[in-house]
């Protein structure tokens, strides 16, 4: 009888802990990423984690909808005044989390300084100039004609230039740029965000507060706090979930779909995506990758379809080229060509019948099941008698291992910063440069001056039919150079709770706007 009351009374108190939880999380969104942010400043990695996190902390001067169409955020309204500027005028009485009001200076600023990016200096490369008008009102001009200023202008996210400015403790700059660093930017924030960092401890967890003096005042977000745990391991994200320990997981692999999608209380968010996944073939550091017939050969080798079919269980579309469909580069015809008779043919032409030896890393927690992906891949390609040593890792090192292009293939994934097909190429394909930036993440040494000049031309053509005309000639180029290894574009899966509107925050680029999230 004593036994049966105590338990009674420890029912009762667990009924009582898990309603004043209820209670408590009302307005604070408990979510896990398969990684937090390698760094807190918005220009020292060029990746989808560090935009995901810049909405969150700082502001652009514009922003894609959900009808993928430009909305205003600390630019209220902007008219072009010739091919080469546009004017934004600024939202007056924006803080920073300092309290400092932002100005036309802090826009000029921030764009000065991206432009010093390893990782952004490509992109913001067509920008010549900030030109300062008065307080609130700035010219972003370019030093040709330039179709894509606008879509620039929502990467352009505005740091405290105050704030970022003198020496720290270590007599280091403020506003240093240390890629896989310690630098005051990468730790410190103050931007214009919805939220405020109240404690992070890089790899285990970033716990956020809503900004109180956010300028937004009409957004219809409740949520007030947000603890982001990284979880590598996708079963573990989702059982987190299921046990009720979140409120929200990104991403979850095909294979927790309909787990998700019965289970009562929890809603399966999915959409297309534009993120390609790739390999890419060192051609400087392997002789043999360096013969167009080899590298062909490792096309045709790898099933697309099967790698879409059976690990991605249809959740993810085949890819032969960069361009996604409804891009204006995207050519119909360059399909996934998946042969393994002529690529057998071609190793033998190539004088490779019997193989090689390569080397190959890949992350295991950036992509969706991209350490299987590339299990796969040593298989496929043990066929045409290339013999793979495989090493997988968590993304924080990954990129560090990524940027000293180690190994022979490597894994990569991008979604257009742009929104456009020439991004593609400036960031993966053109010739590497370190001044100008392109070919950044060009892992593959690949290097055509004809893809180079079309892309420049591109840049500064304003037709959009000449300037797709230009983009296409550019996948049919890399598609016969096989200048790399397109596998899929990958689709986009988010699971909540019922009462997390995340169809309602969600863009394109799979990116949430967190600020404007409505739970309940």
């Amino acid at each position: 009888m004593l036994s049966n009351h105590r338990h009674y009374w420890r029912i009762l108190l667990l009924a009582w802990l898990l309603l004043c939880s209820g209670t408590s999380r009302a307005n604070q969104l408990h979510m896990a990423y398969d990684a937090d942010p390698v760094s807190l400043d918005p220009y020292e990695i060029l990746s989808g984690g560090t935009l995901q996190m810049a909405h969150l902390l700082f502001d652009p001067l514009l922003r894609w909808n959900l009808d993928h169409q430009l909305e205003s955020r600390l630019a209220t309204s902007w008219q072009r005044l010739s091919d080469r500027a546009v004017r934004f005028n600024l939202r007056p009485g924006v803080l920073f989390h300092s309290g400092r009001e932002m100005t036309a200076l802090d826009i000029k600023w921030t764009l000065q300084r991206a432009k010093t990016s390893t990782d952004f200096k490509a992109l913001f490369a067509p920008f010549n100039n900030a030109r300062v008008v008065d307080k609130y009102t700035v010219d972003l001009i370019t030093e040709r004609p330039y179709p894509l200023l606008l879509n620039m202008a929502t990467y352009l996210f505005v740091m405290d230039s105050q704030f970022y400015s003198g020496f720290d403790s270590r007599q280091k700059a403020k506003d240093a740029i240390e890629k896989h660093g310690n630098s005051f930017a990468s730790t410190h924030v103050s931007g214009t965000g919805p939220f405020v960092v109240s404690k992070r401890q890089q790899g285990v967890s970033l716990e956020l507060q809503r900004y109180a003096n956010y300028w937004d005042q009409a957004s219809p977000g409740n949520v007030d706090a947000i603890r982001l745990t990284p979880i590598k391991d996708s079963s573990t994200r989702t059982a987190a979930l299921l046990a009720g320990d979140l409120d929200l997981i990104a991403p979850v692999p095909p294979i927790d779909h309909y787990r998700i999608a019965k289970q009562a209380g929890l809603k399966l968010y999915t959409r297309s995506g534009a993120r390609l996944i790739t390999l890419q073939l060192n051609q400087q550091k392997r002789p043999e990758l360096r013969d167009q017939r080899v590298r062909q050969a490792i096309v045709y080798a790898i099933n697309n379809r099967a790698i879409v079919g059976k690990l991605m269980r249809g959740f993810a579309t085949p890819a032969g080229q960069q361009s996604p469909p409804g891009y204006a580069g995207h050519v119909a015809e360059l399909e996934p060509r998946f042969d393994l008779q002529k690529a057998r043919r071609l190793m033998a032409e190539a004088g490779y019948e019997s193989g090689f030896a390569v080397s190959m890393i890949a992350p295991n927690n950036r992509y969706v099941n991209d350490a299987k992906i590339a299990r796969a891949v040593t298989s496929m390609l043990a066929k045409i008698n290339i013999q793979v040593d495989l090493v997988t890792m968590p993304k924080a090192q990954y990129w560090q291992q990524f940027d000293q292009r180690p190994a022979d293939i490597m894994m990569l994934g991008w979604h257009s910063d742009t929104e456009d097909s020439a991004n593609f190429t400036e960031f993966l394909a053109m010739c590497r440069d370190d001044d100008s930036g392109f070919g950044r993440y060009n892992g593959g040494g690949y290097c055509n001056p004809e893809v180079d000049r079309l892309i420049m031309a591109s840049a500064t053509e304003t037709n959009a039919q000449r300037r797709a005309m230009l983009l296409q000639q550019v996948e049919r180029i890399l598609y016969q150079d096989a200048a790399f290894v397109p596998l899929h574009w990958q689709n986009l899966a988010w699971a909540v709770r019922h009462g997390v509107n995340i169809e309602a925050v969600m863009t394109d680029s799979n990116v949430p706007y967190l600020g404007d999230l409505v739970i309940q």
